[in-house]
């Protein structure tokens, strides 16, 4: 197709400036916002040729009448072109070009889809042909959720020269929190890949739920091996079957993101976007670290963390999972993506809301707030020393967290037994959100230790990562424990703040196993917890919860010490957990507090 096919012949003023200066142009008179300027025109199967002879298959959005080869925007995506139609009509609609691009093995892409495998190579040779078609002016950006989130680091990593900006939103980070988080597999890597399997979209399968959950049940109960996951569920996949011969990051996972020397050239502008309570969070904040660290100040790297779940980093809503935040945090994504595309592709101004390198949503406060870096969000941490007069195993006899630590203390304990299911089943019937709802630490089942702080003398904001360093002895090769941690209110209501899980075997590296070998406590640092930023109201007290982690999300681990994806039901083997808090090994939570609201 040439260029006069594609820059149609009706006449256009937009043959000038930036993007928002031809909108201002373009806008029509009178009150409320403007009209989108262009009429979007949509072209499929657009085949776009890969360097091995595989054409990926692509849908076109283009503004109606534009002359003027412009910036132009793609996504790739493995959830077929169709999902980012609102892209491309928001894009085309105000001027920029845009394509919605299959991945391999993917909607009408040929080749085979491979995980995190052809994502540098494709990526780029996408980015060279968009950079030489008649509507694009030879610069070239990015933008997308997840898996879509992550391309664009992939895309990095096979350094196309058009590549002027990335915008991911919510992206894994390979081998770090997807398929597994700290070397613990998801169970829904195996929904996933049902989802992603062959060329169509299974949309309707996967977002069933209830089906999905009572499947997980059904295999911890037939105590089958971890490897058997997508074989019990009717799947054949190569993929899942290489990961399970990587139980931990190594270079096989390595191979998926940017090398340090990749991230120390990056020096494009970049917009990261992600949640308080998005799953994909770690691996958002770990492309962030990992930039800054190997590109130090040629880094123009920007970070939102709304107050927001996953699917609403890409559209943000004043209320899900049972909570309610302020208009102020449902920002206009479309808009924000424009101003930023016309900042970074364009010469335009920086937008207006990234008003520093870091902005984060403060819940309760509701409220925008920025520093400079992640690390200049707190300003300080206050350590809470744990401490109980007995096993604080219920809500009703829990331990304490206190300012100064304990002399002399019995060690407290749980005994977890993963033959016993009761945990899982109760979590197979609720239907509120875990942010909320109570249930799992109220519940007589399941061995747990929690521990409360004092009331809260005044209103504090609380931003930033907790750290919790705890002295634990366990008397197995391995387990894998769960620290969460929640705002109490004075009325007995539960806020759920931040978690992190640990495999034993993974405490001093995520990559290289040391079993556990000794029944003597040794010292466990809890230094990945998600971010949060929240007003901790006068009154409210924080609960610290410590216990297996058996959820039916994760990959089950029987404590053998065994490779945890061979082993069964008749591995299993019962675990003492002894948590100690004495002035030898003192226990403590330490709170991110955040900087003075100047």
């Amino acid at each position: 197709m040439n260029r006069r096919e594609y820059l149609l012949a009706a006449a256009s003023v937009f043959a000038m400036g930036s993007a928002p200066g031809a909108q201002a142009a373009l806008a029509k008179a009178g009150d409320g916002p403007p009209e989108p300027p262009f009429d979007p025109q949509i072209r499929y199967g657009i085949k776009i040729p890969m360097r091995d002879g595989v054409q990926l298959s692509a849908t076109l959005y283009l503004p109606r009448g534009l002359q003027t080869p412009r910036p132009t925007i793609f996504s790739l995506t493995p959830y077929t072109a169709d999902l980012y139609h609102p892209e491309g009509v928001s894009f085309s609609a105000n001027g920029y070009p845009y394509l919605s691009v299959d991945m391999r093995g993917r909607g009408e892409s040929g080749g085979e889809f491979s995980p995190f495998v052809t994502d540098p190579d494709d990526g780029r040779d996408i980015v060279d042909w968009i950079a030489k078609q008649p509507f694009c002016n030879g610069k070239v950006g990015m933008c997308g959720l997840s898996y879509v989130g992550y391309t664009q680091w992939g895309t990095v990593r096979g350094d196309p020269a058009g590549l002027a900006t990335i915008v991911p939103s919510a992206p894994a980070y390979i081998g770090f929190d997807f398929p597994i988080r700290y070397n613990i597999f998801f169970n829904f890597a195996a929904t996933w890949l049902a989802r992603v399997w062959g060329n169509t979209g299974r949309i309707t399968v996967y977002q069933d739920g209830e089906y999905w959950s009572k499947q997980f049940l059904n295999f911890l109960e037939s105590g089958l091996p971890f490897r058997k996951l997508t074989e019990y569920f009717g799947l054949d996949s190569k993929s899942f079957d290489e990961w399970m011969e990587h139980p931990h990051q190594d270079e096989y996972w390595d191979r998926a993101n940017p090398t340090p020397e990749q991230f120390a050239k990056l020096t494009i502008p970049v917009l990261s976007l992600c949640g308080a309570y998005d799953g994909d969070q770690p691996g958002t904040l770990e492309f962030h670290r990992q930039h800054l660290k190997q590109a130090g100040d040629k880094a123009q790297h920007y970070l939102v963390i709304g107050p927001w779940g996953h699917l609403e980093v890409r559209k943000p809503k004043a209320e899900y999972y049972g909570i309610k935040v302020g208009e102020a945090s449902v920002l206009d994504m479309p808009k924000l993506h424009r101003e930023w595309f016309a900042f970074a592709m364009e010469g335009g101004k920086r937008p207006e809301f990234l008003k520093k390198k870091v902005a984060h949503y403060l819940m309760v406060a509701d409220e925008w707030r920025y520093a400079d870096t992640i690390e200049g969000v707190t300003s300080r941490y206050e350590t809470l020393h744990l401490q109980s007069s007995g096993n604080p195993d219920s809500v009703y006899r829990s331990g304490t967290l206190g300012a100064a630590p304990a002399r002399r203390s019995e060690p407290d304990h749980f005994v977890y037994d993963p033959r016993d299911l009761s945990v899982p089943k109760l979590e197979a019937t609720l239907t509120q959100s875990h942010l909320l709802d109570q249930t799992m630490v109220l519940a007589a089942s399941g061995g747990k230790l929690i521990y409360h702080s004092e009331p809260f003398e005044s209103d504090t904001e609380v931003s930033g990562f907790f750290k919790f360093a705890a002295w634990i002895a366990i008397d197995q090769p391995d387990t894998d424990m769960l620290v969460s941690i929640y705002d109490i209110g004075p009325d007995g209501s539960s806020m759920f703040l931040t978690e992190q899980h640990m495999r034993a075997r993974y405490r001093e590296s995520l990559r290289a196993e040391k079993l556990i070998d000794t029944k003597a406590p040794l010292r466990y640092d809890f230094d990945r917890f998600f971010f949060v930023s929240r007003l901790i109201r006068k009154g409210h007290r924080l609960r610290l919860v410590v216990r297996p982690n058996e959820g039916l999300g994760w990959q089950k681990n029987y404590n053998s010490g065994k490779p945890v994806a061979d082993e069964t039901m008749a591995d299993a083997r019962t675990v003492t957990v002894r948590l100690y808090h004495d002035a030898a090994h003192p226990s403590a939570l330490s709170i991110p507090i955040g900087q003075p609201n100047s």
